[in-house]
């Protein structure tokens, strides 16, 4: 939870999303949680708990935004 925090905060600090600080933490957080549940069903992975919650944080932050645009 806390790389997914940290993530979160280092992408909108960077200019690579545009959310606020609140909601790209959020997103991040839910992206973690939402990974973690398939790694737990389904045994996906992509290497260390720190490894998969960098990238399922930084997947989350790509699709959830633009899910949303118009």
């Amino acid at each position: 939870m806390f790389i997914a925090c940290v993530v979160g905060y280092i992408a909108e600090k960077s200019g690579f999303t545009h959310n606020g600080y609140v909601p790209s933490i959020i997103i991040c957080i839910g992206g973690t949680v939402a990974f973690f549940m398939l790694r737990v069903m389904f045994g996906v992975r992509f290497g260390s708990p720190g490894v998969n919650a960098i990238v399922s944080s930084i997947g989350a932050l790509v699709i959830v935004p633009w899910h949303w645009r118009r």
